[in-house]
Protein backbone atom coordinates (compact mmCIF):
# COMPACT_ATOMS: atom_id res chain seq x y z
CA UNK A 1 0.00 0.00 0.00
CA UNK A 2 1.51 3.48 -1.14
CA UNK A 3 2.21 6.25 1.60
CA UNK A 4 -0.02 8.73 1.35
CA UNK A 5 2.78 11.22 1.53
CA UNK A 6 3.98 9.65 -1.81
CA UNK A 7 7.72 8.27 -2.49
CA UNK A 8 10.15 8.05 0.09
CA UNK A 9 13.32 10.03 -0.93
CA UNK A 10 16.76 7.86 -1.40
CA UNK A 11 19.93 8.47 0.48
CA UNK A 12 22.87 9.79 -1.14
CA UNK A 13 25.31 7.23 -0.71
CA UNK A 14 28.62 8.40 1.25
CA UNK A 15 30.64 7.87 -1.99
CA UNK A 16 28.97 10.58 -3.72
CA UNK A 17 29.22 12.81 -1.10
CA UNK A 18 32.81 12.27 -0.93
CA UNK A 19 33.55 13.15 -4.44
CA UNK A 20 31.35 16.21 -4.03
CA UNK A 21 33.48 17.64 -1.33
CA UNK A 22 36.97 16.77 -3.09
CA UNK A 23 35.72 18.22 -6.25
CA UNK A 24 34.94 21.87 -4.28
CA UNK A 25 38.04 21.83 -2.50
CA UNK A 26 40.15 21.37 -5.96
CA UNK A 27 37.67 23.63 -7.52
CA UNK A 28 38.79 26.28 -4.76
CA UNK A 29 42.85 25.38 -4.75
CA UNK A 30 42.36 26.02 -8.31
CA UNK A 31 40.79 29.13 -7.97
CA UNK A 32 43.42 30.39 -5.14
CA UNK A 33 45.79 29.42 -7.22
CA UNK A 34 45.19 31.58 -10.23
CA UNK A 35 45.04 34.22 -7.87
CA UNK A 36 48.01 33.71 -5.71
CA UNK A 37 49.99 33.31 -8.99
CA UNK A 38 52.41 36.42 -9.39
CA UNK A 39 51.70 38.63 -11.84
CA UNK A 40 54.50 38.47 -14.06
CA UNK A 41 53.67 35.50 -14.90
CA UNK A 42 49.86 35.60 -16.09
CA UNK A 43 51.69 38.61 -18.14
CA UNK A 44 53.78 35.97 -19.67
CA UNK A 45 51.28 33.84 -20.66
CA UNK A 46 48.52 36.02 -22.14
CA UNK A 47 51.89 37.23 -24.08
CA UNK A 48 51.03 41.00 -22.06
CA UNK A 49 53.70 43.13 -23.51
CA UNK A 50 54.23 44.06 -19.58
CA UNK A 51 56.45 41.22 -19.02
CA UNK A 52 60.00 42.39 -17.99
CA UNK A 53 62.44 42.08 -20.53
CA UNK A 54 65.83 40.39 -19.30
CA UNK A 55 68.26 42.98 -18.60
CA UNK A 56 71.54 43.45 -21.08
CA UNK A 57 74.86 45.27 -19.64
CA UNK A 58 76.17 47.16 -22.03
CA UNK A 59 80.31 46.29 -22.68
CA UNK A 60 82.23 48.73 -20.59
CA UNK A 61 84.12 51.42 -23.36
CA UNK A 62 87.06 49.76 -24.32
CA UNK A 63 90.61 52.11 -23.51
CA UNK A 64 91.59 54.52 -25.56
CA UNK A 65 94.26 54.21 -27.63
CA UNK A 66 97.80 55.17 -25.93
CA UNK A 67 98.42 58.42 -27.28
CA UNK A 68 101.56 58.25 -29.18
CA UNK A 69 104.74 59.05 -27.83
CA UNK A 70 107.05 61.74 -29.13
CA UNK A 71 109.97 60.48 -30.83
CA UNK A 72 112.90 59.81 -28.21
CA UNK A 73 115.60 62.90 -28.81
CA UNK A 74 119.03 61.65 -30.59
CA UNK A 75 121.92 61.10 -28.14
CA UNK A 76 123.79 63.31 -30.40
CA UNK A 77 123.49 65.91 -33.47
CA UNK A 78 125.44 67.76 -35.57
CA UNK A 79 126.39 71.21 -34.33
CA UNK A 80 127.09 73.52 -37.66
CA UNK A 81 129.01 76.53 -37.70
CA UNK A 82 127.96 80.05 -36.50
CA UNK A 83 131.02 82.22 -36.75
CA UNK A 84 129.54 85.16 -38.63
CA UNK A 85 126.26 85.03 -37.25
CA UNK A 86 124.20 86.91 -34.66
CA UNK A 87 124.28 85.87 -31.46
CA UNK A 88 120.46 85.38 -30.85
CA UNK A 89 119.96 83.92 -34.45
CA UNK A 90 122.93 81.75 -33.25
CA UNK A 91 121.75 80.64 -30.04
CA UNK A 92 118.12 80.27 -31.59
CA UNK A 93 119.49 78.01 -34.25
CA UNK A 94 121.42 75.49 -31.49
CA UNK A 95 118.10 75.56 -29.47
CA UNK A 96 116.41 74.18 -32.32
CA UNK A 97 119.03 71.46 -33.00
CA UNK A 98 118.52 70.31 -29.39
CA UNK A 99 121.61 72.09 -27.73
CA UNK A 100 120.18 73.96 -24.35
CA UNK A 101 123.39 74.73 -22.65
CA UNK A 102 124.45 77.87 -24.13
CA UNK A 103 126.76 80.13 -22.58
CA UNK A 104 128.93 82.90 -24.21
CA UNK A 105 131.31 85.56 -23.39
CA UNK A 106 133.28 88.35 -24.70
CA UNK A 107 136.04 87.73 -27.27
CA UNK A 108 138.03 90.65 -26.67
CA UNK A 109 138.70 89.75 -23.27
CA UNK A 110 136.81 92.99 -21.73
CA UNK A 111 134.20 90.43 -19.82
CA UNK A 112 131.61 92.43 -20.48
CA UNK A 113 127.93 90.80 -20.32
CA UNK A 114 125.95 89.69 -23.66
CA UNK A 115 122.59 91.58 -22.04
CA UNK A 116 120.96 91.89 -25.31
CA UNK A 117 121.72 89.08 -27.64
CA UNK A 118 120.85 91.15 -30.95
CA UNK A 119 123.62 93.26 -30.50
CA UNK A 120 126.34 90.93 -30.32
CA UNK A 121 127.65 88.74 -33.29
CA UNK A 122 129.72 85.14 -32.76
CA UNK A 123 133.46 85.47 -33.83
CA UNK A 124 133.85 81.73 -32.07
CA UNK A 125 132.38 78.75 -31.38
CA UNK A 126 133.11 75.57 -28.66
CA UNK A 127 132.84 73.03 -29.61
CA UNK A 128 133.84 73.12 -33.30
CA UNK A 129 131.23 71.93 -35.64
CA UNK A 130 130.31 68.51 -36.28
CA UNK A 131 128.62 65.70 -34.54
CA UNK A 132 128.63 66.23 -30.49
CA UNK A 133 126.46 65.14 -27.61
CA UNK A 134 123.11 67.07 -27.25
CA UNK A 135 123.83 67.55 -24.09
CA UNK A 136 127.23 69.37 -24.70
CA UNK A 137 127.34 73.26 -23.59
CA UNK A 138 128.14 75.24 -26.69
CA UNK A 139 129.91 78.25 -25.73
CA UNK A 140 130.51 81.44 -28.03
CA UNK A 141 133.14 83.96 -28.36
CA UNK A 142 131.15 87.46 -29.46
CA UNK A 143 132.15 90.95 -30.05
CA UNK A 144 129.38 93.94 -30.81
CA UNK A 145 127.93 94.24 -33.54
CA UNK A 146 130.44 97.14 -34.63
CA UNK A 147 133.57 95.81 -33.68
CA UNK A 148 136.39 93.18 -35.36
CA UNK A 149 136.88 89.78 -34.40
CA UNK A 150 139.83 89.38 -32.82
CA UNK A 151 142.95 86.84 -34.27
CA UNK A 152 142.28 84.90 -31.05
CA UNK A 153 139.89 84.15 -28.72
CA UNK A 154 140.87 86.94 -25.17
CA UNK A 155 137.82 85.70 -23.53
CA UNK A 156 136.78 82.89 -21.50
CA UNK A 157 137.89 82.35 -17.53
CA UNK A 158 140.04 84.93 -16.01
CA UNK A 159 143.17 83.42 -14.62
CA UNK A 160 143.37 83.77 -10.35
CA UNK A 161 146.57 86.33 -10.33
CA UNK A 162 147.93 83.85 -7.20
CA UNK A 163 151.33 85.77 -5.05
CA UNK A 164 152.57 87.10 -8.17
CA UNK A 165 151.17 90.58 -9.93
CA UNK A 166 150.43 89.77 -13.30
CA UNK A 167 150.63 92.53 -16.31
CA UNK A 168 147.64 93.79 -16.49
CA UNK A 169 148.53 96.54 -19.41
CA UNK A 170 145.70 96.54 -22.31
CA UNK A 171 143.39 94.08 -20.38
CA UNK A 172 140.37 95.97 -18.98
CA UNK A 173 139.93 97.22 -15.73
CA UNK A 174 137.06 94.41 -14.57
CA UNK A 175 138.73 91.88 -15.65
CA UNK A 176 142.21 92.77 -13.48
CA UNK A 177 139.58 93.19 -10.80
CA UNK A 178 138.36 89.71 -11.60
CA UNK A 179 142.00 88.29 -11.02
CA UNK A 180 143.20 90.01 -7.60
CA UNK A 181 142.01 88.49 -4.73
CA UNK A 182 138.83 89.99 -3.01
CA UNK A 183 140.80 91.66 -0.13
CA UNK A 184 143.37 93.28 -2.19
CA UNK A 185 143.34 96.66 -2.19
CA UNK A 186 142.73 98.11 -5.44
CA UNK A 187 142.74 101.90 -6.40
CA UNK A 188 141.82 103.05 -10.08
CA UNK A 189 142.70 106.43 -11.62
CA UNK A 190 141.98 108.04 -14.71
CA UNK A 191 145.62 107.35 -16.84
CA UNK A 192 144.08 110.85 -18.77
CA UNK A 193 144.39 114.71 -17.14
CA UNK A 194 140.44 114.62 -17.19
CA UNK A 195 140.31 112.82 -13.75
CA UNK A 196 137.33 111.44 -14.87
CA UNK A 197 135.23 108.31 -12.50
CA UNK A 198 135.69 105.22 -13.77
CA UNK A 199 131.92 103.87 -13.81
CA UNK A 200 131.67 100.84 -16.36
CA UNK A 201 135.07 98.70 -15.61
CA UNK A 202 134.78 96.60 -18.43
CA UNK A 203 134.93 99.95 -20.96
CA UNK A 204 138.27 101.03 -19.47
CA UNK A 205 141.67 99.51 -20.43
CA UNK A 206 144.93 99.33 -17.95
CA UNK A 207 147.64 101.44 -19.16
CA UNK A 208 149.58 100.66 -15.85
CA UNK A 209 149.99 99.44 -12.12
CA UNK A 210 151.90 99.99 -9.47
CA UNK A 211 153.31 97.49 -8.11
CA UNK A 212 154.91 96.18 -11.70
CA UNK A 213 154.05 93.06 -12.98
CA UNK A 214 156.10 89.90 -11.23
CA UNK A 215 156.54 91.73 -8.13
CA UNK A 216 155.45 89.42 -5.28
CA UNK A 217 151.29 90.48 -3.77
CA UNK A 218 151.67 90.04 -0.05
CA UNK A 219 148.78 92.13 0.88
CA UNK A 220 150.08 95.56 -0.58
CA UNK A 221 147.39 97.84 -2.40
CA UNK A 222 147.26 97.91 -5.87
CA UNK A 223 146.87 101.45 -7.84
CA UNK A 224 145.66 100.89 -11.75
CA UNK A 225 145.16 103.33 -14.05
CA UNK A 226 143.06 103.55 -17.64
CA UNK A 227 141.68 104.98 -20.39
CA UNK A 228 138.73 104.48 -22.27
CA UNK A 229 138.85 101.58 -25.02
CA UNK A 230 138.78 104.08 -27.87
CA UNK A 231 141.43 105.97 -26.02
CA UNK A 232 145.30 105.68 -26.21
CA UNK A 233 147.39 105.21 -23.35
Amino acid sequence: MSSPYGSPKKKRSTGAVVALVVGGVFALLVVFGALAEPEESRDDKTGNPSAPVAKTTAAPPSDPEPATAPPARSGSAELPGFVGMGLQSAQDRAQELGYHRLTSHDALGRGRHQISDRNWKVCFQSPRPGRHRSTTEVDFGTVKLEETCPAEDAGGDVAEAGSTMPDFTGTSVKVARQALDSSTGLTVQDASDEDRSVLVESNWQVCSQEPAAGTALDGRPVVLRAVKFDENC
